[in-house]
């Protein structure tokens, strides 16, 4: 009862589904979910869209193929190709159209009961190409005869206006193929791929009008989309997305070169992590300068500070830069603005 509606929710937890283990696909995996429920309105599929574009830029995928459609769409294919009220079936066969190409589709609405006749008239729907509007025009069309059908058409050309006179920069493709197993959705249904990788979507989702109803709030009508948190960190780590400065958040390794030093050294590091600069000091004192050095390189740390006899008696630490190779004494005070810099 304290809801204001519309309600805009998101959260990220961990979800389980039974699945057969492989790359990109888990049986526990977390996931992002952001939906708007309590408006009818196109212009909450519109900003989910937007949102979804703007994080992945955020995140450096770039190269990333949006697909939109309508279940309202897909309704009216299966009324006019004369097997109403099987949408179920005939969508959850459509959605396997990539996996298992046209043979294993026909083979799967063969078996379930599916008219041969039926199946010859959808498989070219399926393949209409051409721009959004060429294709939407193709539908609607064929779906002359189809109010729902063309419901969806109009919802989706509507969408699709707003994506334009937001930001004519995204790319969203209308494919009438994609169809998404899940039986909930009622409006528009939509699907994120990562090109040039090789796993499955990593976000979707759609509007549901019904669903609520389940948990006692009937009639009230909801958007929402899902992003695999799992799946797009796989993307980044093959695409090389992560900065090797997110890899390992130490700034500075300590290098005590003997145990004259150790007081010093440990002073240092204390003060740096009190001045917010992230600090590790090399455990083995007194080892090797080339085995403390490529610890440093090999975590990405980007400074080492070398403390001896002649540093810790003059209270200064020799900081050489791994990246440059340069190298100069700084105090304590200096060593910290330049770190902060």
């Amino acid at each position: 009862n304290d809801l204001q509606f519309p309600f805009k929710r998101y959260q990220i937890q961990p979800v389980w589904r039974a699945d057969r283990p492989q790359k990109g696909r888990y049986r526990e995996f977390y996931q992002c979910d952001a939906d708007v429920v309590g408006s009818n309105s196109l212009l909450c599929e519109a900003e989910l869209i937007l949102m979804a574009h703007k994080i992945l830029s955020q995140l450096g995928i770039n190269q990333f193929e949006f697909k939109l459609n309508n279940r309202k769409v897909l309704s009216g294919i299966v009324e006019q190709i004369g097997e109403p009220g099987k949408e179920s079936i005939i969508c959850t066969a459509i959605d396997k159209l990539d996996k298992i190409g046209d043979e294993g589709v026909i083979k799967e609405l063969t078996e379930k009961g599916i008219s041969e006749n039926s199946i010859k008239s959808l498989l070219p729907i399926l393949k209409i190409s051409g721009s959004n509007t060429d294709k939407l025009i193709n539908l609607k069309n064929f779906l002359a005869n189809s109010e729902i059908g063309l419901k969806g058409i109009s919802e989706l050309e509507q969408v699709l206006e707003y994506i334009q006179i937001t930001n004519p920069t995204h790319k969203v493709v209308f494919d009438q193929a994609l169809a998404r197993g899940l039986s909930y959705y009622t409006g528009a249904i939509f699907e994120i791929k990562a090109l040039n990788v090789q796993i499955g979507s990593i976000s979707g989702g759609g509007r549901y009008d019904n669903l609520t109803g389940l948990f006692g709030l009937p009639d009230v009508s909801g958007v929402g989309i899902s992003f695999g948190i799992d799946r797009i960190y796989d993307v980044m780590e093959e695409l090389e997305k992560f900065p090797e400065t997110s890899i390992n958040s130490t700034k500075i390794l300590i290098v005590v070169l003997d145990d004259a030093s150790s007081d010093f050294a440990l002073k240092t590091a204390e003060n740096l992590r009190q001045n917010g600069i992230y600090t590790e000091v090399f455990p083995e004192i007194g080892g090797k300068m080339k085995k403390q050095l490529g610890y440093a390189d090999g975590r990405k740390i980007p400074f080492a500070g070398i403390i001896g006899t002649d540093e810790s008696e003059k209270e200064l630490i020799s900081l050489k830069n791994l990246i440059t190779g340069e190298q100069k004494l700084y105090n304590s005070k200096e060593l910290i603005d330049i770190l902060q810099a």
